[in-house]
């Protein structure tokens, strides 16, 4: 008998098992957690409409808005992968229920983080070295993980300063065609019953779009064309962006320079840690360098090559010494044609001089159609493009408080 169980490896069997029925289950997981957020919806939808005063509808919105961000974030904190994505992309004010963006924003770098022993093995591979023949520290424990990839403090050998090893999670991208086919068919159900709008050509383009972020070549030759870019066309940079170290670079693993700062979501801890009073002047000049920096390097990146950071969620941006901006993460990139580019920048200029005409002839240059019934229709689509690409924010607001 002793003999017979020695011939079989029953940890691997059960290994391959449950390799097998992990898209499975997860698939299962997304499904029930969908659900549930739908019906409560859609009963929610048949409760709120007995209610005839506007004031109490709204809050009523508000506590089920509340109600669904709790469930969302614990589903894509529990499936991670793609899902940690969707709440990175969800959780912008343009795109979500106020209520959703507050619990979705936190959720940038927090997927779990893949043993030791498997990030080893994924540089051994891929370099055809030991760990201790290209580093001389390596810290165990990462800086950060996310959907994709997790982050190493490391030093080269013969180097005095130290770098940033992206290594990929192994088997993250099967799992994620798992979530984004599963996403696809969710969309298209949606898009049947409730939402009048294209979803299932979006959740197309993101399955396009996360590819990209599985090409660490890629990636680096993004992160250089842009580093050149602002640091050719600026006497000081708006912000900073990693050099990469070259002949360090495979499909799976990413290093580049150690940039020494804190997340931009952990500003107001900092301060509080300091002693700093957040509504002091000095953190107000602060809080306002860090907008004018960020606001330049998109407007040199997007009107003037077309070519630009496609990523800015919160986990992305660090704060530096002095107020200083960086900016991480060159998965996701666009680079507009130049009719697009210069289509953009003359809405953008009919924006901000209110003007309906020049934003109609800019919708064409965009290759944007639009039918209209109503009267004043010009006026209309000036108000249209603003709800869609302007950015400033309601008197009531300063700039700096969003920080």
């Amino acid at each position: 008998m002793n003999a017979l169980a020695s011939g079989f490896d029953f940890k691997g069997i059960q290994e391959k098992v449950s390799h097998s029925l992990r898209p499975w289950h997860r698939s299962f997981q997304f499904w029930v957690r969908a659900a549930d957020i739908y019906t409560g919806y859609k009963v929610f939808q048949l409760r709120v409409s007995f209610v005839k005063d506007a004031e109490k509808q709204e809050a009523m919105w508000e506590k089920q808005h509340e109600l669904a961000a709790d469930k969302i974030y614990a589903m894509c904190s529990d499936l991670g992968g793609f899902f940690l994505k969707i709440a990175q992309i969800v959780g912008k004010p343009d795109l979500a229920p106020a209520a959703w963006v507050k619990r979705l924003v936190t959720l940038c770098d927090q997927a779990p983080a893949t043993p030791f022993d498997a990030v080893r093995l994924v540089l051994e591979e891929d370099f055809g070295r030991s760990i201790s023949e290209i580093f001389e520290n390596f810290e165990v424990n990462p800086l950060g993980s996310a959907s994709i990839a997790q982050v190493h403090r490391a030093r080269l050998r013969g180097d005095k300063n130290d770098v940033v090893v992206k290594v990929q999670h192994p088997g993250v991208q099967d799992l994620m065609m798992t979530d984004i086919r599963n996403l696809q068919a969710f969309a298209l159900y949606m898009q049947k019953t409730d939402v009048k709008f294209d979803l299932y050509s979006v959740t197309k383009e993101m399955e396009k779009q996360i590819g990209y972020e599985f090409d660490f070549p890629r990636e680096a030759n993004a992160m250089e064309r842009i580093r050149r870019f602002l640091y050719e066309n600026n006497k000081k940079t708006p912000v900073l962006v990693p050099r990469v170290r070259q002949g360090l670079v495979t499909r799976r693993v990413l290093v580049m320079d150690y940039i020494d700062g804190i997340p931009i979501l952990n500003l107001g801890d900092e301060m509080a840690r300091r002693g700093v009073n957040p509504g002091s002047k000095m953190a107000m000049v602060a809080k306002q360098n860090i907008l004018k920096s960020l606001t330049l390097a998109y407007g040199q990146m997007i009107l003037k090559t077309g070519f630009f950071h496609a990523d800015p969620h919160p986990g992305n941006i660090l704060i530096c010494k002095g107020s200083e901006v960086a900016l991480l993460d060159y998965g996701q990139v666009k680079d507009l044609p130049d009719q697009l580019r210069l289509g953009y920048a003359n809405l953008v200029l009919a924006m901000a001089d209110n003007d309906p005409v020049k934003a109609i002839e800019s919708y064409r240059e965009l290759g944007i159609v639009t039918v209209s019934n109503c009267k004043n229709e010009q006026q209309e689509l000036l108000r249209l493009a603003q709800t869609m690409f302007d950015t400033k924010l309601p008197r009531s607001r300063n700039a700096a408080t969003i920080l």
